[in-house]
């Protein structure tokens, strides 16, 4: 699985209002493992840049003046990110923005390009309501060195947003099989002999393991409101 960790710094807030996009960061994971490639670049966007987002990320019209438009680097970018899964935090913000670049130039959406969007914010409030869901609180709570972070840029952002993303989704690396990886019923021991697998007995739950299961279902919907996907699909299943 090919995901594309992404971030935006712009001119300002709405690209509604004509902000831009003037630096684009990305790095590249491979069934969530780093693979060193990365995108990145810094664009003129042919405008002024608020003082309000300057005092977030530091970068200047002057900064900006000898750089490409957005429309030099359009096609390196969908390259890189074509077909991929992208992550992001706060997606609606850096989509709206890529989206209207993309818009001004004619060409297709990210969404048409992509496979998918996974919103970290979103999965942050998710598995912790009521936390605070910012990149530094993130870093914070999963114990990433942030330390060198005193503005926002976009590509430091992206690998710092790789670290947070891998460890608030720990635990599903087992489930990532390859896809051209075929389970038969027999294997090659290291002298290339073939093998035959043993059959796995299967233990049935006893009565009041059963119950006690049941237990904790009813205890995680209680905790949840009532929301359980679990006891949701044994009560589907029953019916």
């Amino acid at each position: 699985m090919r995901q594309i960790v992404l971030d935006t710094e712009t001119t300002g807030l709405d690209w509604r209002n004509g902000d831009r996009v003037i630096e684009i960061g990305c790095v590249e994971l491979v069934n969530r493992n780093l693979t060193g490639r990365h995108f990145h670049v810094y664009l003129n966007p042919g405008r002024g840049i608020d003082a309000e987002a300057v005092a977030v990320h530091g970068i200047t019209e002057e900064f900006l003046a000898d750089k490409p438009k957005f429309a030099d680097v359009a096609a390196d970018f969908e390259a890189f990110v074509r077909d991929a899964e992208l992550v992001i935090h706060n997606a609606s913000f850096d989509v709206g923005f890529l989206d209207n670049e993309f818009e001004l130039l004619g060409r297709e959406h990210l969404r048409g390009l992509c496979a998918g969007v996974i919103d970290t914010l979103k999965l942050a409030k998710e598995q912790n309501p009521g936390k605070k869901a910012s990149l530094d609180a993130l870093c914070d709570r999963y114990e990433i060195n942030n330390a060198h972070r005193e503005l926002h840029g976009a590509l430091l952002d992206a690998e710092l947003l790789a670290d947070v993303y891998l460890a608030m989704t720990r635990g599903q690396e087992s489930l990532i099989m390859s896809l051209d990886e075929e389970f038969s019923a027999q294997e090659n021991d290291a002298k290339g002999v073939a093998r035959v697998r043993v059959p796995v007995k299967v233990l049935r739950s006893t009565d009041t393991e059963r119950q006690a299961h049941e237990r904790v279902l009813a205890d995680i919907a209680k905790a949840n409101k009532g929301a359980c996907l679990w006891l949701e699909a044994a009560e589907a299943v029953a019916s």
